[in-house]
């Protein structure tokens, strides 16, 4: 594996604003070394190179023959490529050496279309003590997202949910996955439709800006010193028994067994926070997931529902996402134990309930709440009036609960532009006060009716006092309309995958 130093650095020069490519292997790693600074390299110096066309090589002669024969040898592998490009690299000089530099060997230059980096890590199963630490560098509903162009403005945002594409638009079977998110997460300019176009440059998209990165090593490095802390108790009360004499083997065996289920814990997490530094650490080499592939301009649906339309694609790459999908499932995670997401979503004590904690706390989202879902809801809260209490998982404030206001809310913009939404309010409840903030943008809201999850809006906005970032109001357009719209776009999708297409 080519070092992460080596990979950022081997194409210095041959673009303008370092834009410069990032190197995934090279037949002569071992007998060429690159150099690398250290503590001893007071002048290091960068090698700067440039391309050169390949003329009056022997290559030249045959490469007519040569050439094909390189790229069936690509393809047998199933390797997917950009380009096959023959090139010679010019390392020049160092500035006031006087040399001309050299000129490197002719070589076969391969663009894969893969993205560099790890595949996303697969999500574990609840008794695994990393299985809600590793949820930000996973494809679990709510990944963090920024993209190529919007990480320099710090913009960050969240997975809405995956689609397959199904067929394509000659109507073959395709086995491409989007995921979905807001225009304005994808994109910086909101204001015209973009489409990918084949050869054209890729605006690529990445899991967890630098905050999110960071948050999700801060959470592995306090899970380590919360089982730290009960390790520590645990072993003194071992020493304090065992001292005393007076505790039973069946005790100190039980104790035993806790001492070792944290130590256990501890290895896991400072393993996964070694992996997630080690091979997730870089934005640009190791956090493309995929390309955004179409974006509609954020406009509201005027004459007709008034809807806002706020959403946006990015195809998944294969080789990145598919070994941890599951289709659109969302973790419960430990923020919350199950006893308390009962409560959280019991509306009154002793009433019946449409929630149900899933198995190993992951939560499928199997269908989309219609319009009449949303006026006539199956619960009750403890005045004995219907409520509809909702669920969503975002960048930000991770899971949180909130209620539907029941009728549609109207909104007006800075710029006078009024739009219809789905209002959602604050639980009330003191341990999840508040259901969004900057940064949950794209977040799917959903609600449980006979124990099963269904989808109630996307989120894109919300109203707060000014300079806060927690919302007291949080705005979704409704998902019943919004997958309408992309079947418009995408008039074969399926939206609730199990698994990665076959095709």
């Amino acid at each position: 594996m080519v070092p992460p130093y080596e990979a950022a650095s081997y194409y210095n020069g041959i673009t303008t604003n370092g834009d410069h490519p990032v190197l995934v292997y090279r037949s002569d790693f071992v007998t060429t070394p690159f150099p690398e600074p250290n503590s001893n390299d007071r002048f290091f110096h960068l090698p700067v190179k440039s391309l050169h066309g390949v003329f009056d090589t022997p290559l030249n002669w045959v490469w007519h023959v040569v050439g094909p024969a390189i790229r069936d040898l690509v393809k047998a592998r199933n390797i997917q490529y950009t380009s096959i490009d023959p090139a010679r690299f010019l390392t020049h000089a160092t500035l006031g050496e006087g040399d001309k530099g050299s000129l490197g060997p002719v070589v076969v230059w391969i663009v894969p279309q893969t993205l560099a980096g790890p595949p996303l890590l697969p999500p574990a199963d609840s008794t695994d003590p990393t299985h809600y630490a590793r949820r930000f560098l996973t494809a679990l509903l709510a990944a963090p997202l920024t993209t190529e162009g919007m990480e320099e403005d710090d913009a960050q945002g969240t997975l809405t949910l995956w689609f397959l594409e199904n067929k394509d638009d000659d109507g073959n079977a395709s086995d491409k996955v989007y995921g979905l998110s807001n225009c304005h997460v994808l994109r910086k300019n909101t204001t015209v439709d973009y489409s990918h176009r084949g050869g054209a440059p890729k605006d690529h998209v990445r899991v967890c800006g630098m905050r999110r990165y960071q948050r999700g090593l801060d959470d592995i490095t306090k899970a380590v010193a919360d089982h730290a802390f009960f390790a520590h108790l645990h072993t003194q009360d071992i020493l304090r028994l065992q001292a005393s004499g007076e505790a039973s083997a069946i005790t100190l065996r039980r104790l035993q067994n806790k001492l070792d289920e944290e130590n256990e814990a501890i290895a896991l997490l400072e393993g996964l926070h070694d992996e997630a530094t080690k091979h997730w650490s870089n934005v640009k080499l190791q956090r493309d997931i995929g390309h955004v592939a179409y974006t509609r301009k954020i406009t509201v649906d005027v004459g007709r529902t008034r809807y806002t339309e706020d959403w946006g694609v990015f195809v998944a790459d294969e080789a990145k996402v598919r070994a941890g999908f599951i289709g659109n499932v969302v973790d419960l995670g430990a923020k919350y134990s199950p006893l308390q997401l009962m409560e959280m979503f019991y509306p009154v004590a002793g009433g019946e309930t449409t929630f149900k904690y899933p198995d190993d706390g992951k939560l499928r989202i199997y269908g989309c709440a219609t319009r009449e879902d949303l006026a006539v809801p199956a619960e009750f809260d403890s005045e004995g009036q219907r409520c509809l209490v909702v669920g969503k998982d975002g960048n930000t404030t991770d899971l949180t609960v909130g209620r539907y206001a029941g009728l549609e809310s109207f909104t007006q913009n800075s710029v006078g532009v009024e739009s219809i939404e789905l209002a959602i309010y604050n639980s009330g409840n003191k341990a999840n006060e508040t259901f969004s903030a900057k940064g949950d943008s794209g977040s799917l809201v959903w609600h449980m009716r006979d124990g099963k999850a269904y989808m109630v809006g996307q989120l894109h906005s919300g109203h707060n006092k000014g300079g806060s970032t927690n919302n007291h109001v949080t705005y979704c357009t409704p998902a019943w309309w919004l997958l309408a719209q992309i079947k418009k776009k995408f008039p074969h999708a399926i939206f609730y995958p199990e698994s990665w297409p076959q095709v």
